[in-house]
C-alpha cells in the first residue's frame, strides 16, 4: 500500500516518527512531494530559532531513507483537479502521480471523500490509518510505538506513558488499542 503523507502529519514529531517507523517496518510505502516537505520545514519556523534547520536535517534523512518516496510535480495534472481549497490541489496531484492508495491527513474538509474516490483514492486521518495497520500487524506497530515512547522519555527526561503520549499526538484510538 502506498500512502501520501500530507505536511500536517509530518510536522508533529511523535506522529511523524510513528508513521515513518511503520513505513521502515515495511507496512506501507510513504510518498510526499518536495512542496509537502517544504511546507513542513516552513511550519517549524514558529517553534523558534533553529527549528527549521532541524526539520531540514530530518527531511534530508527521510530523502536518504526513502529515495523513491518523492513524487515529481505535474502541473498539467494539478490544472485538471479541483478541491475546496486550491492550495491543497498539489497534495492530490502528488497522490495521483505516485499511484497512492490513500492520503493521510488531518485536513478532512479540503479532501472530500467523493472527490478522492473519483481518482481511486481514499483519505484517512493518521489515527485511522495507523489503527488499520495495527489490526493487521499488531507486534510491528506496537514495537514502533514503544520505540517512539522510549525516545520521547529519553529526550524529555520524564516518564512518558504510551496512551497519553499518543493522545497528545492525536492518535487516541491507537493509544487505546495499544494500552489494552
Amino acid at each position: 500500500m502506498k500512502a501520501l503523507l500530507d505536511a500536517c502529519v509530518l510536522y508533529p514529531t511523535v506522529l511523524r516518527e510513528i508513521l515513518i517507523g511503520v513505513a521502515e517496518a515495511g507496512l506501507y510505502t510513504p510518498l510526499w512531494s518536495d512542496r509537502i516537505l517544504e511546507e513542513w520545514a516552513r511550519a517549524t519556523v514558529k517553534l523558534g530559532p533553529g527549528a527549521e534547520t532541524v526539520a531540514r536535517g530530518e527531511i534530508a534523512a527521510l530523502r536518504v531513507a526513502f529515495p523513491d518516496a518523492s513524487v515529481s510535480r505535474r502541473e498539467a495534472l494539478e490544472q485538471r483537479l479541483w478541491l475546496p481549497d486550491p492550495a491543497d490541489v498539489h497534495v492530490l496531484a502528488a497522490a495521483i502521480a505516485g499511484s497512492a492508495d490513500v492520503i493521510v491527513t488531518f485536513n478532512a474538509a479540503d479532501f472530500p471523500r467523493h472527490t478522492l474516490a473519483e481518482e481511486g483514492l481514499r483519505r484517512d486521518d493518521p489515527d485511522a490509518f495507523l489503527l488499520s495497520l495495527w489490526q493487521d500487524n499488531l507486534a510491528e506497530v506496537a514495537a514502533v510505538a514503544e520505540k517512539v515512547r522510549a525516545e520521547a522519555e529519553r529526550l524529555s527526561g520524564e516518564p512518558q506513558g504510551l496512551r497519553p503520549l499518543l493522545k497528545r499526538a492525536r492518535l487516541p484510538r491507537l493509544g487505546k488499542a495499544l494500552a489494552a
